[in-house]
């Protein structure tokens, strides 16, 4: 892109599609039908049983990808002008919560290529061409990956504690990146650092490293509590140099710089993540009310089905996943047909993300309470869900940052209004 043409937040808050018009003449929903599933019940029966062995040995699921590959699953929100399968954000996510159901980490390291896939196509198909390199890259080969996170910065994608600076051809970056999933495979990091070279004036250059790029150091840090196939090392970038055919946008720092590409990530992000951990609940239920139906007690001449206070958890259990799943179906469904709600949209974004990972830790908690001992146990599998499951309430926007946005939306305030509390 041009550096001096500078992204403005004036049509930000249009979604899918521009002026509030479906992205597509035929819309998700009436494609609900119609669409085949993108893996076949094969497909996600191999990554189910290889999900454990990522998780004990700390691996990347490379065997899963290899698959995700050749299925060309990478490419599902890729138009199909590109070689891609051109599905809608709300059709995305329902592929990623059915791949999450049997391979959590899986879904999610995949949903961060999927997503700057997902901006991209948004973009091209309201007749903003600046990304179209992307989808032609995707379409090559490339793997796209997201390295926003930053250690003290709470407030991810829209400033940033890494250093951009402007120089012949391109700008330099500087700083350390968090949580890059996709670490072994990505050839494109999608980065941001801040420009304040205008102190009063600061922008957000957001950009996209190639691997081959020179002055990074990647750390092996991956080593934590879930999602461990992800592979989500540490990046640190000491003055490395990205031409400007990789720049994808200089917006202004803080909330007034979402345009339609500040805001697409955050649709596309946050409905996958809040898509993976629906998935990983629903297969949390379904195991406990298998281990339930098999479960005896000596107080009980039938199974532990028929105690009253497990009935009364199960119900808790289906009626919070009934409530996630809505959510974020209507959320993604009104981002896909292009529904204008205007400045609300952060607030609905982070609100969908906010109640399904809530929500889905909720479910998978309280189904180890009802399961009892065994679901400690590394065999059953249970115990792996809790892990991943917990690790949805830090993904951004976390609990501190979708409250401030919901009620700073709700309230009329300035997300950039200064002081920011008090």
């Amino acid at each position: 892109m041009d550096p001096a043409s500078e992204a403005t937040a004036s049509n930000a808050f249009s979604a899918g599609g521009d002026s509030g018009k479906p992205r597509n003449p035929k819309t998700s929903a009436s494609r609900l039908q119609s669409v085949e599933h993108a893996l076949t019940e094969e497909h996600l029966a191999r990554f189910a049983s290889r999900a454990a062995a990522y998780d004990r040995e700390n691996r990347f699921f490379e065997e899963d990808f290899e698959e995700l590959r050749t299925a060309k699953y990478l490419l599902l929100p890729v138009p199909s002008e590109f070689g891609g399968a051109g599905m809608t954000l709300a059709e995305v996510c329902r592929e990623q919560r059915r791949l999450a159901y049997h391979a959590p980490a899986t879904a999610l390291a995949v949903n961060m290529h999927l997503y700057w896939l997902g901006v991209a196509a948004d973009l091209w198909h309201r007749g903003d061409l600046s990304l179209e390199w992307m989808l032609r890259e995707a379409a090559g080969g490339e793997i796209f990956a997201a390295g926003h996170a930053e250690s003290g910065n709470d407030v991810p994608v829209l400033l940033s504690s890494a250093k951009a600076e402007r120089v012949d051809g391109g700008y330099r970056f500087t700083g350390r990146k968090q949580f890059g999933s996709l670490t072994p495979v990505w050839t494109r990091f999608g980065l941001h650092g801040m420009d304040t070279s205008d102190p009063k004036q600061p922008k957000i250059v957001h950009a996209f490293m190639p691997r081959d790029a020179a002055g990074y150091i990647i750390k092996e840090t991956w080593d934590v509590l879930g999602m461990r196939a992800t592979r989500s090392d540490d990046t640190i970038l000491e003055n490395v140099f990205v031409a400007d055919r990789y720049v994808a946008r200089v917006v202004r720092a803080g909330a007034a710089g979402i345009d339609p590409f500040v805001l697409g990530i955050f649709a596309w992000a946050l409905m996958g993540f809040g898509n993976i951990y629906y998935g990983l609940a629903k297969r949390a239920l379904d195991q406990t009310i298998t281990t339930l139906r098999n479960k005896g007690s000596l107080a009980l001449s039938r199974s532990m089905a028929y105690h009253p206070e497990v009935q009364h958890a199960i119900a808790e259990m289906v009626i919070e996943l009934e409530s996630i799943g809505a959510h974020l179906e209507r959320v993604a469904e009104d981002w896909s047909n292009g529904v204008d709600h205007g400045a609300q949209w952060p607030s609905k974004i982070f609100a969908a993300k906010y109640r399904a990972v809530e929500g889905s830790w909720r479910l998978v908690d309280l189904g180890l309470d009802v399961t009892g001992g065994s679901g400690i146990f590394r065999s059953a599998g249970y115990e792996r869900l809790l892990r991943d499951a917990r690790l949805g309430r830090i993904h951004p926007a976390n609990s501190f940052l979708t409250h401030e946005v919901v009620a700073k939306t709700a309230l009329g305030i300035s997300l950039d209004e200064q002081p920011r509390w008090g």
